[in-house]
This record gives C-alpha cells, sequence and structure tokens, in this order.
C-alpha cells in the first residue's frame, strides 16, 4: 500500500534527523513509528480487555472471601503461641 502524507514542517524535519541518525531512510522511519505505535496499542487494549474481565468476573467473589476466610483462620490455627495473628476486634481495622 502506498500512502501519500502532508508533513508539517517540523515534523519532516524530526523524522529526517531521526532517520539520519538511525541510518534508516525516512520511509522505514515511518513504517517503524507506525508498526511501533500500532502494537503498543494493541498491547493496551489487550491489557486493558484483560483488567475488565476481571472486574466483570462476579462469580468467583464469594468463593474468594470463602478463601480468604479459610486462610486466616489457618494461620491462626497454625501458631506456637496463643496469640492470634488476625484477632477478630481488629478486623476492618489492621487487616
Amino acid at each position: 500500500m502506498t500512502l501519500t502524507l502532508n508533513l508539517s514542517p517540523e515534523l519532516e524535519q524530526y523524522l529526517l534527523q531521526e532517520a539520519n541518525q538511525n541510518g534508516l531512510s525516512v520511509e522505514a522511519l515511518a513504517l517503524q513509528l507506525l508498526t511501533s505505535s500500532i502494537l503498543l496499542k494493541q498491547k493496551q487494549t489487550e491489557a486493558v480487555n484483560l483488567l475488565q474481565s476481571w472486574i466483570d468476573d462476579d462469580e468467583d467473589e464469594g468463593e474468594q472471601q470463602e478463601t480468604g476466610q479459610y486462610l486466616v483462620q489457618a494461620l491462626d490455627d497454625d501458631r506456637l503461641s496463643e496469640r492470634r495473628l488476625f484477632p477478630a476486634e481488629l478486623k476492618g481495622i489492621s487487616w
């Protein structure tokens, strides 16, 4: 595909300088910049979609709470001392 762009003088000068510094043609540099921009956008979209899927996944919330309660109980029960790691009176304050 051939693409014709009308660039501002500043952008044209920037592309020329960057291409010279990197030993590339202006066309190769422009293609490289476009490709990296598109790939970055795709990665960002994938990350946002993954995070949104975690937020939307309400089915596991009850299971996660049960697992958390079990872990707190197991850590408190498996202690050599009588002192609790997670005392009930501090729930919501320090843990």
